[in-house]
């Protein structure tokens, strides 16, 4: 299989603050929104979130339990001071890591993790992994 593009939906009863966070904090393009569903653009089509309410029985509410996503920036120190200074709690502090990023971590309205990160020369213990 080719994907063309590979994208996240989540199903919350908090479509409204998920939305507008992504907006206000992560500078996110609303492409589409019809009250029920929206698609969120970051820089790229390929880069993209979607948020819709339930709209079938079986569609549960994501509990953001076990969930991370990644966002890769240029400037993870001033993507830091942004969420810092707007007084989004920071859930994991701002740290070099061995495996080769620098980044910190926050959590959206729906409790999902959000790693932001740069990427940096890992150690020579990582290096080996990397193809």
């Amino acid at each position: 299989m080719e994907a063309f593009s590979l994208t996240a939906a989540f199903t919350t009863d908090k479509l409204e603050e998920s939305r507008d966070f992504y907006v206000k904090y992560f500078g996110a393009k609303v492409t589409f929104d019809c009250e029920w569903y929206v698609n969120l653009e970051f820089g790229r089509e390929t880069s993209a979130l979607q948020f819709m309410t339930p709209q079938q029985p079986e569609h549960k509410l994501c509990s953001g339990d076990g969930l991370m996503y990644n966002f890769k920036v240029h400037n993870v120190d001033e993507e830091f001071d942004k969420l810092r200074d707007a007084n989004v709690p920071i859930t994991l502090p701002l740290e070099d890591h061995p495996w080769g990023d620098r980044g910190f971590a926050v959590q959206d309205p729906n409790g999902i993790s959000l790693y932001i990160y740069s990427e940096r020369e890992p150690s020579d213990l990582y290096r080996k992994y990397y193809k």
